[in-house]
């Protein structure tokens, strides 16, 4: 019986290691940003079946290293309010810098890149099994007055600067 188990586990085992690299993709990113600066991200990535079961078992946990990731680049702490297998919503405190002038109001973003996060899942010991794309379809970034900045396959995103109207 025990022999089963060990012949079943190495099948197991060889059928992962010679099986193709999974997908771990980012989607969308969509910040919102409210009047005093404060974002509200919604993070859409696709997870491969592989990469399920390593969430599901516990060997990585893609939300503590999203947080981190949002943490260190935009040196302020964020909270990750939802995450699930398909997306993370993220709050990011004081996200744009606000100024005045001449009683005109102008929101700043600050340049921020996920190229970090993709460095930092293929440091882990399970990353020949999956291919990391953290370069984002579609990110759009959305100011109180409704304007847009939309950004097509950029793992970097620049500063936005746009005068409140």
């Amino acid at each position: 019986m025990k022999s089963s188990y060990l012949i079943t586990g190495c099948i197991l085992l060889l059928a992962c290691a010679v099986m193709p690299a999974q997908a771990f993709s980012a989607q969308s990113l969509a910040i919102t940003l409210d009047a005093n600066g404060n974002a509200q991200a919604h993070f859409t990535y696709g997870l491969s079946f592989t990469e399920q079961i390593a969430v599901f078992a516990n060997i990585t946990n893609p939300v503590s290293e999203l947080k981190t990731v949002f943490d260190d680049n935009l040196n302020r702490e964020v909270t990750v309010v939802n995450a699930d297998s398909s997306s993370a919503d993220i709050t990011i405190p004081s996200f744009a810098t606000i100024s005045q002038a001449n009683g005109t109001e102008t929101m700043t973003t600050p340049a921020f890149s996920l190229s970090t996060f993709q460095n930092e899942i293929r440091q882990n010991w399970w990353a020949p099994l999956v291919s990391v794309d953290m370069t984002p379809e579609v990110t759009t970034i959305t100011f109180p007055d409704g304007y847009q900045t939309i950004y097509y396959n950029q793992i970097s995103i620049p500063a936005v600067t746009h005068r409140i109207e």
